[in-house]
């Protein structure tokens, strides 16, 4: 395979409970829009998004599962043949922020279960609506370890914070492994 103009396809998982911004996120980072009204994701939603690294094309493929637990029947056909998966969860400081955050654990079983030991990034959405001073980063820390999550980020899909850096990271994350894996082939 020759090392300029490859092409790269990457499905993404991304998987949290119902309301912590899975959709905006992406859209925010694929459109860099956000929209203020809430629309229930019924099943998946699929967006795509092209990018170029050194002359390679890239295309990441984004499966924004619902997190309502009467889709789980069709979470194990979302998941197959994804390369990473993002977990969100709310930082919001109410029942959302707490059950969303409690759930990560869940979320990451599931992504084991279905996809196998892929890398899992860990997104703590909704910064814009608490006291970023306040929040407790070892907490995030301590479920990257325990869970041996790729990383974490702090993000907000209102006001983009940290969501082009996070994503970023991901996509030459799986670029640069996957460009090192088809040199050695």
């Amino acid at each position: 395979m020759k090392s300029s103009g490859s092409k790269f396809t990457f499905k993404i998982t991304v998987i949290g409970n119902g309301r912590v911004g899975k959709t905006s996120l992406i859209q925010k980072f694929t459109q860099g829009s956000f929209q203020e009204d809430y629309i229930k994701t019924i099943g998946a939603q699929f967006s795509i998004y092209d990018k170029e690294i050194e002359g390679d094309k890239i295309r990441l493929l984004f499966w924004d599962i619902a997190g309502q637990d009467e889709f789980n029947f069709a979470r194990p056909s979302f998941f197959k043949n994804s390369k990473m998966a993002i977990i969100v969860y709310s930082l919001e400081d109410n029942d959302l922020g707490v059950e969303s955050f409690n759930h990560i654990s869940n979320w990451h079983e599931d992504i084991i279960k279905f996809c196998g030991n892929i890398p899992v990034v860990l997104f703590a959405n909704k910064v814009d609506l608490v006291d970023e001073n306040n929040l407790d980063h070892s907490r995030n820390e301590g479920v990257v370890n325990k869970l041996k999550l790729l990383g974490n980020y702090i993000t907000s899909a209102k006001t983009g914070q940290g969501v082009i850096e996070a994503f970023n990271f991901i996509v030459d994350k799986l670029y640069q492994d996957n460009k090192k894996l088809s040199a050695e082939l």
